[in-house]
């Protein structure tokens, strides 16, 4: 028996046998210099790898089965990889410049991608360049003269692969496959998606796949660890097997009581909503029992295209949302660009640290042009009536006013115009800056309600990037300062009347929801599939032991004694429910008790 390590992005367990999709064929990409005279031709022997991938890709979407036809907005961030200079033209003036040939240049153009995708800080986008490594590869493929291949499988089995492109979904017989394992990808990558839609287990990241997995291999795919466990015992098979079918059975009791109200056993509610960021995953918020958007990151429309979205398209973006989702609440977030979420229209900045720089209302404010047009596709989406507009990063008065008077001169245009909207589009900021809480009294006098985003709040306040491994232990949740601050924010929007959400990772975290609930907080909001094990916690507590709790958590004078009450009381209340939370949260993004 042998352990293979690797990234959870899907969760779950399987036992059956390995079935490769693709390998690497890996060995050394050739490496040549060639004459002046074939420059030219080795150019167009790139340019047609990458047509040809090109057509494989369109055709691919076309005839992706019904079950997976989501995945058609992944298939054409693909599309944009191919088209996008930064890839095939930075490779074509390698070829130009060096005279090498074309899988040489190819390489050295992805490892120049690479070392700019390191430094952002938003594991979603540095997570991005696996994509143009998959998009490359099949690349590197069609110029080595390979063609795209399908396997037929005959019966159920656990799908293995160097990677799975989008492109791959189309030949993908979904209900023949139990888990998916490949040795590309990361906690964000396609395949993690791919296999959250088809309901599987699945783990990426596993370098030594191709070399110590054969098909036919006997091997069980455990997505709450995050390993893949190779010709397993009797004894640890039977382990794996109780471990599997309790797992199943803790899913189907969370998703049977998803669609009950996150209400405590002695009547306090507290609405559970959705984080997404893009239109496909309103399905997923409906089928975990979301109560609406709590956060729509708006960005996402604007990454990854050749040209700025127009008016028109936002407005129907954000309508169609609204309207599926009605009567449910719809919070869109004003674009948060900048620092590590590039719109490649605008470039990305010179800046010694862009955290700290022009991203977010900042960017808006800068490009009034760009923030005028969304204000404007967001009043009139408004008028399906179930729609809030919150502005990202406020760390001060003037900044609301200056976003509130902008809104201001797009509904003065609207009016003029003859269009409709919602005259009282509810308006909301996120309180992510120290600044903006030690000021929330003032604050909340200007908006109609407040949203905290505990992400940045901890970064900024405790002073740690978590994506550092110098210093990510230190990203403490429940430090005093980050508790004390939360109540604040809670605190100072209650007397002002005004409602109260928390839409970090905090909220998906069984350590730190009941602290929020002793807060009284009104809102959280997370990843939908978190939602049907966040409610059931919810479902199964009083306010009397959260407020107990968060009384506790106020006087603790250090994060190591809050952690250790924390761990300590939650085990003891919520024992069952944490024997898969544990697992399924102890990885680098989850909480640190």
């Amino acid at each position: 028996m042998a352990t293979l390590k690797g990234i959870p992005v899907s969760a779950g367990i399987s036992i059956g046998r390995a079935f490769f999709l693709n390998r690497s064929g890996a060995g050394p990409l050739p490496r040549q210099t060639l004459p002046e005279a074939l420059v030219g031709p080795e150019i167009i022997r790139l340019e047609r790898a990458f047509e040809q991938f090109g057509l494989e890709i369109e055709q691919a979407k076309r005839h992706i089965p019904a079950e997976l036809r989501e995945h058609a907005l992944i298939i054409d961030s693909h599309l944009m990889i191919l088209k996008d200079p930064k890839l095939s033209g930075v490779a074509k003036r390698y070829i130009q410049a060096l005279g090498i040939n074309a899988e040489w240049a190819l390489d050295k153009a992805v490892a120049d991608l690479e070392k700019a995708f390191e430094a952002l800080d938003d594991p979603y986008f540095r997570d991005r360049i696996q994509d143009v490594r998959t998009v490359a590869g099949r690349v590197q493929a069609r110029l080595a003269g390979q063609t795209a291949e399908t396997r037929a499988i005959e019966s159920r089995v656990v799908l293995m692969a160097h990677d799975v492109s989008p492109a791959d979904t189309a030949s993908l017989q979904t209900d023949k496959i139990m888990a998916l394992v490949t040795v590309q990808g990361g906690k964000t990558s396609h395949t993690g998606i791919l296999a959250r839609t088809l309901g599987i287990p699945a783990v990426v990241g596993v370098t030594e796949l191709e070399r110590e997995v054969r098909d036919g291999d006997l091997v069980v795919v455990d997505g709450l660890r995050g390993v893949v466990v190779l010709s397993p015992g009797e004894e640890e098979l039977a382990r794996l097997s109780d471990l599997k079918y309790q797992f199943e059975a803790y899913q189907a009791g969370i998703m049977r009581g998803c669609h009950l109200p996150g209400e405590t056993i002695d009547g306090y509610r507290l609405k559970v909503k959705a984080n997404i960021e893009m239109l496909d995953e309103v399905s997923a918020v409906v089928n975990n029992g979301g109560e609406g958007i709590g956060l729509y990151r708006t960005e996402y429309s604007y990454m990854n295209r050749p040209k700025l979205p127009t008016e028109d398209e936002l407005f129907q973006e954000y309508l169609d949302l609204a309207t599926i989702l009605s009567p449910r609440r719809v919070t869109l977030r004003t674009l948060d660009a900048g620092a590590d979420k590039f719109v490649s229209t605008l470039g990305a900045l010179d800046e010694r640290n862009p955290a700290l720089g022009l991203r977010a209302i900042r960017l808006c404010m800068h490009h009034p042009d760009i923030f005028k047009t969304q204000l404007r596709a967001i009043l009139r989406a408004s008028v399906a009536g179930n729609i809030s507009v919150m502005f990202p990063m406020i760390s001060g008065l003037r900044e609301i006013r200056q976003a509130k008077a902008m809104l201001a001169e797009a509904r003065a245009e609207l009016r003029q115009e003859g269009l409709r909207f919602d005259a009282e589009l509810p308006v909301g900021i996120m309180m992510e800056l120290p600044s903006a809480v030690m000021i929330a009294e003032i604050l909340a006098r200007e908006v109609d309600f407040f949203s905290i985003g505990t992400n940045d709040l901890i970064q900024y306040s405790l002073g740690i990037d978590r994506t550092n491994r110098y210093v990510s232990h230190m990203y403490q949740p429940l430090h005093p300062a980050v508790v004390r601050s939360i109540k604040h924010v809670v605190d100072a929007a209650h007397q002002a009347g005004i409602e109260v959400s928390l839409c970090g990772e905090m909220a998906s975290d069984p350590f730190c929801v009941p602290i929020l609930m002793g807060m009284q907080i009104d809102c959280i909001s997370l990843t939908p599939q978190a939602i049907p094990g966040i409610k059931r916690i919810i479902r199964q507590a009083t306010m009397d032991d959260c407020k107990n709790l968060l009384k506790l958590v106020l006087e603790s004078p250090s994060v190591t004694r809050t952690n250790a009450l924390v761990q300590e009381t939650i085990f003891r209340q919520f024992p069952d429910e944490l024997m898969f939370y544990s697992s399924l949260l102890d990885r680098e993004d989850g909480p640190a008790h």
